[in-house]
């Protein structure tokens, strides 16, 4: 199982560098949504794949199988940062077009020294 995740997870890494090397807005946007994907799929198999107890301790006695939250904190957190920092982008590129008529990295580079 750690196997097929892990290559869904060079894929994911794969499709979000090829996607932020692009000169187009929207899609660095997307590509790091993608890049930040595949780094809560490897936190999430580093904690590893296994199903257990909650860490409860029941009449002083700790159950040896229980599964660690703390990977599960960090990446629920790590979704909700990653959507507002998405929606942020997506606003500010909305933004860009705009006021510039184009979503183009390149054309972008010398429209604010007319302005």
């Amino acid at each position: 199982m750690e196997l097929l995740i892990s290559i869904l997870i060079g894929i994911l890494f794969a499709i979000g560098v090829y996607m932020m090397l692009s000169r187009k807005l929207l899609r660095i946007i997307v590509g790091s949504a993608f890049l930040s994907h595949g780094t809560l799929l490897m936190l999430m198999t580093v904690g590893k794949l296994k199903t257990g107890a909650p860490p409860i301790l029941v009449d002083g006695v700790e159950n040896p199988t229980y599964v660690d939250p703390i990977p599960q904190a960090l990446i629920l957190t790590a979704i909700v940062i990653g959507f507002a920092t998405t929606a942020f982008g997506l606003v500010l590129a909305y933004r860009c077009y705009q006021e510039l008529g184009t979503d183009d990295t390149e054309q972008m580079r010398g429209t604010f020294d007319e302005h």
